[in-house]
């Protein structure tokens, strides 16, 4: 286990972890009192993941969660009352009521991306997020999730390799929790380690003990650095466990007990808390003023989830269609000059002239080479430029090639002539 963190952060990941596991539990209630609208999924035991690698995050960068990633919000600095209101559909919640679960992003201050329920469209999607930031020159790193089951999705190929092709400065994180759904991966991929999958597209990928977040966080920020550095996209698969259902509806009868008791043994913050205690970094003092700060902001956020009014019904009609600056008035932030990615410096030949191949003489009389791209553009190019060059080897070549008439004595052109009558022919019978 990597252990490169201060004091303070190894509180704060503890913290992070209570505070993603507490708001968790007290959505259980709030669903089974009819309070939530539409699906409530967990993260019971993978709290490690969501928190370890948003917390190698810097502020810049740039995240789109998937719904069990709600540690993540927290850790970027979502608070607890905005995912109390958005999956109980309340006026005061970030979408107005209009959406559920965690399908909420902030564009401007956050700089969070609004889940996608279709599994594998956030790859790339934050893959283009990645390459506008480094287009603008904001150094930016940007990051999502997926599951096992996700990775064996179209567009999870797709994403990835355009991120390999155009060395996106991206991160994406497999959370391999064992089961996609009711399906067990052994049954749905012929890997044992899903991170071997980055191979295909050569890039660089790590595995990591998703129910140790010590080594989460230490992996994913040297990934992250690496990507900020321009080595391209990273993948880390994180190995863990779903202890929960694909959602509350779900009771996961399909997993094996030894299973659950084996993994449920390795429970992250249990872990994390006995590695701080044996290392001194963690008192019962410490551990009761995190416990009361947690309550205390539960408590407050959670009656200001209740009592928050659900949307009035005239809502309804407004917000359908972006009408421009009066829907979002977010703009992009240029951290480098605009010159420098804008004609004429980032004008460049749009042809490719192969040497030794190719070369010749045209139907037009002058040399022929390949092009590649706009090949009429570049004929015209071709051709101003040597009007106003003085006289080259290619000038002469084009001179031989186009002769001259000779000059001959002068002589009546036969088309002064009459033409000759012709006698006239006989109709046919």
């Amino acid at each position: 286990m990597t252990r490169e963190l201060t004091r303070q952060q190894h509180l704060d990941l503890y913290y992070y972890m209570r505070l993603n596991r507490a708001v968790e539990d007290t959505m259980v209630k709030l669903f089974r009192q009819n309070k939530i609208v539409g699906g409530l999924y967990s993260s019971l035991g993978q709290e490690a993941i969501s928190v370890g690698t948003a917390f190698a995050l810097e502020k810049k960068d740039w995240l789109a969660p998937m719904i069990r990633n709600i540690g993540a919000l927290l850790v970027k600095g979502v608070p607890p009352r905005d995912i109390f209101t958005q999956h109980m559909a309340k006026y005061t919640s970030p979408t107005l009521g209009k959406d559920g679960t965690s399908h909420f992003g902030d564009l401007d201050k956050l700089h969070i991306v609004s889940p996608i329920s279709m599994l594998g469209d956030l790859i790339p999607v934050m893959t283009g997020v990645a390459m506008a930031g480094r287009y603008l020159g904001q150094k930016i790193v940007a990051m999502t999730w997926i599951g096992d089951g996700g990775s064996s999705t179209g567009v999870f190929h797709e994403g990835l390799n355009l991120a390999a092709t155009q060395k996106a400065p991206f991160v994406l994180i497999l959370e391999n929790n064992g089961w996609a759904y009711s399906t067990p991966v052994r049954r749905q991929v012929p890997l044992e380690n899903l991170a071997d999958r980055a191979k295909a597209y050569g890039i660089a990928s790590y595995i990591v003990d998703g129910n140790d977040v010590a080594d989460v966080y230490s992996t994913t920020k040297q990934a992250v650095d690496r990507a900020r550095a321009g080595e391209g996209p990273i993948l880390i698969e994180a190995k863990t466990f779903r202890r929960m259902g694909h959602a509350q509806h779900d009771p996961a009868e399909y997993v094996p007990k030894e299973m659950r008791e084996y993994w449920e043994k390795r429970d992250p913050i249990l872990l994390h808390e006995k590695f701080l205690t044996e290392k001194k970094l963690l008192d019962a003092k410490t551990k009761k003023e995190i416990e009361t700060k947690i309550d205390k902001l539960l408590s407050k956020d959670r009656d200001f989830a209740e009592d928050s009014p659900m949307p009035p019904p005239e809502l309804a009609e407004k917000g359908v269609y972006c009408t421009g600056d009066d829907c979002h008035k977010i703009r992009a932030k240029w951290e480098r000059p605009i010159a420098e990615v804008t004609p004429p410096n980032s004008s460049i030949d749009a042809s490719w002239v192969v040497e030794g191949f190719g070369r010749g003489k045209s139907s037009g009389g002058g040399v022929a080479p390949i092009h590649f791209g706009d090949t009429r553009a570049a004929e015209e190019r071709k051709g101003n430029e040597e009007k106003m060059a003085p006289t080259t080897r290619s000038e002469t070549v084009t001179r031989k090639t186009a002769k001259p008439a000779k000059s001959k004595p002068a002589r009546p052109q036969k088309s002064a002539k009459p033409a000759a009558k012709q006698p006239p022919r006989k109709a046919r019978r």
